[in-house]
């Protein structure tokens, strides 16, 4: 979320969209599917409480959607190193397809939550698998555009998805929301299943459960691009978690707006994560991710300074939207930086990894934050945030220093990462 977007920037984005057939399926295969979340996300929220009146059955709800990717980044990452990735894609599309297909048949809040455990499950295979095989459908020089356009499509959804959401609940009830977010599954599989590239290379030979899963752990603390992703995302995930908390009391309480001025500032994140992800790819191209990549972090810090120290609503709002600028920037460096990083039979378990191992900060935040909230307000929370973004932008920094596995666009078949495998186990070279 860092660049200036020139015309010949966007015709470039646009330009790989129109000449790259099989990512233009996998982007509009994740447009379908994460507008349709995002529209079911409020439908899911609004039918728990409307059935229990009880927030600990949200809060269930919530819990759900992030821990099996902690469990399966633990546990089961090696499958998505082990299975054909398109297979995977489609059979997570179409488990989602049937939960949400059945949602509307329950008759319980538990029965929801369970069904909406079930998506999780399948979320936590379909994402590291579509960002482990997105670079086996385009150049590596037109990687760092499609990372943004990829992650366009889904703060797009983010944004506009959850307004969209509460205006079909309202006018017609949960019901409809459910049968389209299960439509959007099956045309994202449909997609998919178009793909006619294959989204892995050759792969390696099968080494036993828990030695992949070590193996897994080594290239993400050995290899410094990804070791900045495991450790710096981890302490701005932190920042992330305190906002989140602290955003709603921020807008009703210091600034007395009211739930649209919630709303309005909520929207203001969004915008930018838009304009971030969109704008981020032609930047690294020309500046690096390594560069890139603290420089958005502590856009995130500035953001949220701004909003500590903000006298209403509306300048929180202005200020937050470079907060979402440098978020959206640094997510699409975190892709980047592990899909280069990362050689392609072990990039499916560098994902789930570092995904697992955000979420399962993410959480931990999420649940300190609202006491610590409540004790010293959400000013000090966002000042706290941006000290926590500062730090992890000096980590990223310090950790990317001369390191430049992700700007020689090997994918992780380098030096750094060859070290960790064992001579008789190397991947062949071929000459081209």
């Amino acid at each position: 979320m860092l660049r200036s977007v020139s015309v010949d920037s966007g015709g470039a984005r646009l330009g790989l969209l129109r000449s790259a057939r099989d990512f233009r399926l996998l982007f509009l295969a994740t447009l379908a599917s994460s507008v349709g979340t995002w529209l079911a996300f409020v439908a899911l929220v609004i039918d728990v409480f409307d059935r229990t009146g009880d927030a600990r059955w949200v809060s269930a709800l919530l819990i759900v959607d992030f821990l099996p990717i902690v469990v399966i980044g633990l546990f089961a990452g090696p499958l998505l190193d082990r299975l054909p990735r398109r297979s995977i894609l489609i059979v997570a599309d179409l488990a989602r397809a049937l939960v949400f297909f059945v949602l509307p048949f329950t008759t319980s809040a538990l029965q929801i939550v369970a069904l909406a455990f079930v998506a999780g499950v399948a979320t936590s295979f379909f994402r590291p698998a579509s960002y482990a095989g997105l670079p086996n459908l385009v150049s590596d020089a037109e990687l760092p555009r499609a990372n943004g356009l990829v992650q366009s499509a889904e703060n797009v959804a983010f944004a506009a998805g959850p307004v969209a959401g509460g205006a079909l609940v309202a006018a017609a009830g949960t019901h409809p929301a459910y049968w389209f977010n299960g439509v959007t599954f099956v045309v994202s599989a449909y997609f998919i299943a178009r793909i006619r590239k294959s989204l892995e290379e050759e792969r390696g030979e099968r080494e036993g459960h828990w030695r992949e899963v070590v193996a897994g752990l080594d290239l993400v603390v050995h290899v410094r691009s990804l070791l900045a992703v495991l450790v710096a995302w981890s302490v701005a995930m932190l920042a992330l978690a305190a906002t989140s908390v602290a955003e709603v009391v921020l807008a009703k309480v210091t600034f007395d707006a009211g739930d649209f001025g919630y709303g309005f500032l909520f929207a203001a994140t969004g915008v930018g994560l838009v304009l971030g992800s969109l704008a981020t790819g032609s930047v690294v191209e020309r500046r690096g991710a390594r560069v890139v990549y603290p420089i958005a972090i502590a856009l995130m810090g500035i953001g949220f300074a701004g909003a500590a120290a903000a006298p209403d609503v509306w300048s929180a709002s202005a200020i937050l939207v470079l907060a979402g600028v440098g978020n959206g920037a640094a997510v699409v460096c975190n892709a980047l930086l592990v899909q280069r990083g990362s050689p392609d039979r072990l990039r499916g378990r560098a994902f789930t990894v570092l995904m697992s191992s955000s979420y399962a900060v993410l959480g931990a935040g999420t649940v300190a934050a609202g006491p610590l909230t409540n004790s010293f307000g959400p000013r000090d929370m966002f000042a706290v945030a941006a000290g926590l973004a500062a730090l992890s932008s000096i980590v990223a920094l310090l950790i990317l220093a001369g390191s430049d596995e992700e700007e020689r666009g090997t994918r992780g078949e380098d030096e750094g990462v060859s070290e960790l495998v064992a001579p008789e186990e190397r991947p062949i070279r071929q000459a081209s």
